[in-house]
Parts: C-alpha cells; structure tokens; sequence
C-alpha cells in the first residue's frame, strides 16, 4: 500500500501502518466523490452541446447517460462490499479473475497517460491566451519566437513539471487540492454572468443550431460526458472508507454529487453554447477575449491547478509502471539499484519517459476534442464495460465467486484488510488482485477533479486476526 510518510502529508512510495478514526461520513464521500469528477471536463461541454446539435439533444444525452453512470457506481459498491477489496483493479481482478485484471491496469495506465497529455494540451493553451494579452500585437506582426507553444510548453515541462513530479513524496497536494473545483465553478459562474451581460467583445448574435444534423451526432456528446463525470475509479476507495458501507448509503452519495456536476456541467455547456453558438471552441476559455480580466483569472486557476495535478497524475501512473518492473524485471536485474522500483535508477527514467511522452502528445494532437475523444472512449470501460464484468459473477451469488474473489483469512484477494461486511470499520486502502499502488490521502486532502481516480481516502483500519 502507498502510504503516507510520517508528517509528510503527501502521496508517498513506502507503506507506513494507518491510524484509526471515525471514518468517512455520507457527506464527506458526497463532497470527494463531487471533486473527482469535476475538472478539466468542463471546458469541452459547450463544444459537446454544439455536435450535439443545440441545447435539447445534448441534455437529454446527459440525462439518459447519468441514469447509467449513478448504476456503476452503486454496482461498483455493492461489488466492493462481496470482493472484499478496497481499489477498483482489486474488485475487478478478484471478481474476473487475473486476465481482466491486467487489461484494467493496462486500460488505466493509458487512460492517465491521456489525461496528462489533456493536461498539458489546456494549458498550453492557456498560456497562449496569457501572452496575447501580455503581448497584444495585431494580426500582421506575428508574435515573438519565445510565445511559441512548442517553447513554452517545453519550458515549462523541463522547469516546473519535471522538478515537481520526481520525488517519491508529492507532499504539496494538501495544499492545492481544492483548486481544481474552485477553477470549475468559478469558470461555470463566469460563463453564465458573460452570457448575460454581454461585454462589448461578445456582442454579437451567434449562429445556433435548431436540430441535430444526424442521430449520429447526437451521441458525439457521450465521450466528453465519460470523461466529465469519470470518478469511478475513485468509488470503491470511497465507499470503503464511509463509516456507513450500506448500500442505500451509497446510492443517496451516488445521486447526490452527480446531481451536483451535472448542474454545474449543463450550466457550462448550456450558457456557453447559448454565447458562441457553432463557433464554440473545444477549449470554451479559447473563445473569450485574452484581455477579459474575470476570464483571465479562470485561465490563471487553470493553468495552476492543472499544474500541480499533473505530477499526482504522473505519480499514479508511474506507480502502475514500478508494479510491472516490480514483477517482471524486479527479480531478473543483477543490480541492486535496478530490483528496487521507487530507487532513482528507475524513478527518474520512468519520470522522464511520461513527461516526453505526453508532451510530444500534446504538442502534436493540438485539439483539445480529440484527446478528450480518446480519454472518454477509454474511460467508458471504467464506467460501464468493468463494473458489467463485475456484476456477472454476483448475479449467481457470493457463494459461488472465486476464491481469489473472496476474503480469506481476513484479507482480500490482494492481501490487505477488506472492507468489513457489518460496515462498523473502514477498510484498508491496499493494492488488490492485479491492482496498481494507489496512494492514500487524509479526508481533508483529497485530490481535486482534474486528478480524477486519486480521491483516494486513508481510512481508519485495522487487520483482522
């Protein structure tokens, strides 16, 4: 298990034993599950009501898909409940058994990877935006050399990324895990006060659809909502650290903080549809002016929250890539340095390698909407093909999973504490059958939206005799 170094209070690579408490309440899990989901996401939903075809068809899309998103997660809690396991790749490997368990840890490697690669394409828009209204130039005089994307997005990888994502501990996170919401709802009222009060810049009439020009495109809306409420990966970490592990519990959680992001996402994707019409951007800040000054705060949030998600984000997916090198060529290196994962030798490679990877990504696939194209199509499986698999063993009973499904001697299939059945303990928040190394976080420092999957709680727990 990823724990927490003593006094760090930061995301760390050595387990450390856990400390009892209460546990989490209905409300709190409401709260995490709320900041999960809401993100970067949000900047592609008035682009997605425009495919969609206006207004109407995209929301009753969104309707008809949260139905199905609030099922997965009530699934993927009643799941946990039987498996004993306290992550997602743990309920899936124990419940399907160790071949969909490592396509659930290969489906999560990439899907982080393309979210690091949203991360930086956002903001280097962003930045883009800042220098045009630091720089303002007209349209005949190109911009200097150094505002070029391809320079300063690399700048900023090699000077603020890098240093920030290799370190085994990302302690700062404490301090910045509420950016996330904060740039989401500020951008949301934003939108709807510019709607409304129309600056000079924005004073014309746009363009708007009437109808849908296929079914087809209609459901063009499906992979920004996958990746707009994706907090699924999340779940199982929540519902197993509530003091409450009841079902109905769960549900009430469930409707409740997607209820809350499918406000402030309609409201986003409603009002900036209504603004810009067909000539919305995939990106909704990119529509805006660079000189607005409540605009270019919301690009400053962003900017900065996405920064400091990212090394979190890097730090997830680098820990699925030590749990490979740790069973694959852990044993067969001759080095010292080599056999140990979290070591320097091996660390700082893996860091490199993601941070080139997804730089090269962003600056060669420059539209936002077909990274988040791929990134919904992806987590798709988290929300609704994964949760599917699991729920088929339970169709026939608990009685009848196996083994490796079951707690046995009082741990999971992955060998830490499961969640307990009566509910009157949280569980442990460890690696299950196949699962990646999750850290663990304090209630009070869970990661924002952009991060997704990393709300993960540290619960109190204990290992049963």
């Amino acid at each position: 298990m990823e724990g927490q170094t003593p006094g760090g209070g930061g995301l760390s690579e050595k387990p450390v034993p856990t400390a009892s408490g209460p546990g989490l309440s209905s409300l709190g899990a409401v709260f995490i599950l709320l900041k999960s989901a809401l993100g970067a996401g949000l900047l592609n939903f008035p682009w997605a009501f425009h495919k969609a075809g206006g207004v109407a068809p995209a929301f009753l899309v969104e309707l008809i898909s949260l139905v199905f998103l609030i099922s997965g997660l009530v699934v993927l809690g009643y799941a946990a409940s039987v498996s004993g396991q306290a992550t997602y790749q743990g309920v899936v490997g124990g419940l399907c058994g160790p071949a969909i368990g490592k396509l659930c840890e290969a489906c999560f490697i990439i899907n982080l990877l393309m979210i690091s690669v949203a991360f930086l394409r956002v903001v280097g828009d962003q930045l883009e935006k800042l220098w045009d209204f630091i720089l303002p130039s007209t349209p005949p005089v190109p911009q200097p050399w150094y505002t070029d994307q391809r320079f300063t997005l690399t700048l900023l990888c090699v000077l603020v990324i890098l240093p920030l994502s290799a370190p085994r501990e990302i302690g700062f996170q404490k301090y910045t895990s509420i950016l996330g919401t904060l740039a989401a709802c500020y951008l949301a009222l934003v939108i709807v006060a510019q709607y409304y009060l129309r600056p000079q810049d924005l004073a014309r009439e746009p363009h708007l659809e009437s109808s849908p020009s296929s079914w087809t495109s209609v459901f063009s809306v499906f992979p920004t909502i996958c990746f707009g409420f994706q907090c699924h990966e999340a779940a199982v970490s929540i519902y197993c650290s509530m003091r409450h592990q009841s079902l109905g519990h769960w549900a009430l959680v469930s409707v409740l903080s997607l209820l809350a992001c499918c406000l402030v996402y309609s409201l986003t994707g409603v009002y900036g549809f209504l603004t810009f019409g067909t000539d919305v951007s995939a990106d909704i800040l990119m529509s805006y002016p660079g000189s607005d000054g409540v605009v270019i705060v919301a690009r400053v949030l962003f900017a900065v929250s996405i920064v400091t998600a990212y090394p979190i984000v890097l730090f997830l997916g680098r820990s699925v890539m030590q749990d490979f090198w740790r069973r694959g060529c852990g044993g067969a290196c001759g080095l010292r340095a080599l056999a140990e994962p979290t070591g320097p030798w091996v660390r700082m490679p893996l860091t490199v390698l993601w941070v080139t990877a997804t730089l090269a990504m962003a600056l060669f696939l420059p539209d936002l909407s077909e990274i988040i194209g791929i990134i919904g199509g992806i987590s798709s499986f988290f929300i609704f093909i994964f949760p599917g698999e699991a729920l088929a063993p339970l169709a026939v009973g608990p009685s009848q999973l196996p083994a490796m499904g079951r707690p046995r001697g009082g741990q999971g299939a992955g060998g830490g504490s499961p969640c307990r059945w009566d509910g009157s303990q949280p569980c442990l928040l460890s690696q299950g059958q196949g699962s990646a190394h999750l850290p663990s976080l304090n209630t009070s420092t869970a990661l924002d939206g952009h991060t997704r999957w990393g709300a993960v709680i540290n619960p109190s727990c204990r290992q049963e005799d």
